[in-house]
């Protein structure tokens, strides 16, 4: 099972590296172009969320011992599909300079400082906020391990109670047979004593 996982992480990787490409590429474009590459990212990305479909079925079939590691690793790339579906939100609005200024001419050119100065403190801001979500994420993947570690634990502490009183119950049934030996030894003893006696 953990090899068709991989099989899918491999499929994974290629693709949203190229959505990824893809979407650096849209704001460089206008009209026609744009639009295609806007709905071949669409389709690609649907393609991205089967592949993590396939993976979370996956992972369910790994033993338990092994699955934390996968969960994790499942949990990062939604994590990861979440940004490039924001960030192909805002390529499909966004334009690059040179764009701007074919659509708009020279009229853009007296704000158009204004527009760098807000696309830059947008920029910082957007930054900072995805700081504190990859922290944010890091300590919910790091708790989530714990708990399914925990859970592993709790499952082996429980199979080794149960293999105990298992052998407490053994050892029990062995002294009773011993008991019982015992008793039937000193019978037949006692019976030769009679007999030898007549």
């Amino acid at each position: 099972m953990s090899s068709d996982f991989e099989a899918y992480e491999q499929d994974f990787g290629t693709l949203t590296a190229e959505v990824t490409n893809k979407i650096g590429r849209i704001p460089k474009l206008s009209g026609e172009e744009k639009t295609q590459l806007v709905l071949n990212v669409d389709k690609q990305l649907e393609e991205v969320r089967e592949l993590l479909e396939q993976m979370d079925l996956e992972a369910r079939e790994i033993p338990i011992q092994s699955r934390a590691m996968y969960n994790s690793r499942l949990k990062s790339y939604k994590q990861e599909v979440e940004k490039l579906e924001k960030d192909f939100k805002r390529s499909r609005i966004a334009y690059s300079d040179e764009v701007r200024n074919e659509l708009l001419g020279d009229e853009a050119s007296s704000s158009e400082n204004q527009l760098i100065k807000l696309r830059e403190e947008r920029a910082h801001l957007l930054d900072n906020t995805e700081k504190l979500e990859r922290s944010s994420r890091r300590l919910e993947a790091g708790y989530q391990i714990a708990v399914e570690t925990e859970q592993v634990g709790q499952e082996i502490l429980s199979n080794l109670n149960s293999d105990r009183e298992k052998i407490q119950r053994a050892r029990e049934r062995l002294r009773e047979t011993d008991a019982n030996l015992g008793k039937s030894s000193r019978i037949l003893t006692g019976m030769l004593r009679r007999k030898y006696k007549k």
